[in-house]
């Protein structure tokens, strides 16, 4: 298979269902957030976290995959693989296990740290941009997909936090002025 189709050339991509689209639709956008924040999980990955969170961000990576399938399929009743409910559940565990490890807050940090806490966060703010593309999305859309990512960023959070705890590395409060 060829890397260039050449089908791109005027400004459209193809979304699973044959339709063309702009590569300004937010659909397009979404999903190129999507995958800009898959592949800084992979840089986060290559700065070397310990393994209780390089086993999170592998399963991260995959759910990443099915995410952009979701997104570019608007075709809702194909049997394609879906983001569901279970998987955000267990976002929700993932951060709650971690978050349980972590010291409470008592006010904002700054994103930083270790090189993988400090991508962690880069793929947190990516993953929200990807949030409000998703939001502007018109047709069909698995809804799971919101929520979905809503607590994939608050999981990125605590996994940066996590990162650079293990790494021995301080927080850094935010100070207003």
């Amino acid at each position: 298979m060829k890397i260039y189709t050449r089908t791109g050339d005027a400004g459209t991509t193809g979304l699973r269902t044959g339709e063309r689209v702009s590569k300004a639709d937010p659909r397009i956008r979404a999903n190129g957030a999507v995958d800009e924040a898959n592949a800084v999980l992979g840089a986060a990955l290559a700065a070397g976290p310990r393994e209780r969170i390089r086993s999170i961000l592998a399963l991260l990576q995959d759910d990443l995959f099915v995410l952009g399938s979701d997104i570019s399929n608007a075709n809702m009743d194909d049997g394609s693989v879906r983001i569901t409910t279970a998987m955000t559940t267990r976002l929700e565990s993932a951060i709650d296990d971690i978050e349980s490890s972590l010291p409470p807050l008592s006010n904002f940090i700054l994103p930083g740290g270790h090189a993988s806490g400090a991508l962690l966060h880069v793929a947190r703010s990516v993953v929200r941009r990807a949030e409000s593309y998703l939001a502007e999305m018109t047709g069909p859309v698995n809804p799971e997909c919101l929520r979905y990512v809503n607590r994939l960023s608050d999981l990125l959070f605590v996994l940066a936090r996590a990162a650079n705890q293990d790494a021995g590395v301080p927080e850094t409060p935010w100070t207003p002025g």
